[in-house]
């Protein structure tokens, strides 16, 4: 076995002795945990606004699981129900012929569209242009 391959297990075992002085520890576990919790949510929602847009959206979605997952049961379990679920509409979807692909990928750009207008970026881009278009204003009030 190489150097870097042992690292792996030897990183393991430190983490979980470290992990384990922790319990021993209950009111500094508390503390971890809303600390673990809090950061994953933060990442999780991050990614359920990243979603539609181009980029790692559901990377980051399931960064955020993940970093959940390491301290609650139910996390591990929604992160694996995710993980199968998400390989499943994919495979499904590249099934597809090319035609539904298109739609998909139009779907997703209006769903894009819809929310930076809403969130008024289109009105701000638009004046970056020295454009001002009433239409782009957002509905909500956001942006102006």
């Amino acid at each position: 076995m190489k150097q870097d391959e042992q690292q792996g297990p030897v990183r393991a075992r430190r983490w979980a002795r470290w992990r384990d002085k922790l319990r021993d520890r209950p009111k500094v576990e508390f503390v971890y945990r809303i600390g673990v919790g809090f950061v994953g949510l933060v990442v999780f929602a991050v990614g359920i606004v990243a979603i539609p847009y181009p980029g790692p959206g559901w990377a980051i979605l399931f960064v955020g699981l993940g970093i959940l997952a390491t301290e609650f049961e139910w996390a591990r379990r929604l992160l694996a129900f995710a993980k199968e679920r998400y390989d499943k509409v994919m495979a499904w979807f590249q099934e597809r012929h090319w035609s539904i692909q298109i739609l998909g990928g139009i779907f997703t750009a209006l769903v894009v569209a819809g929310t930076l207008w809403l969130l008024g970026a289109a009105d701000w881009t638009a004046e970056l242009f020295g454009r001002d278009w009433p239409w782009l204003n957002s509905p909500i009030g956001l942006g102006s």
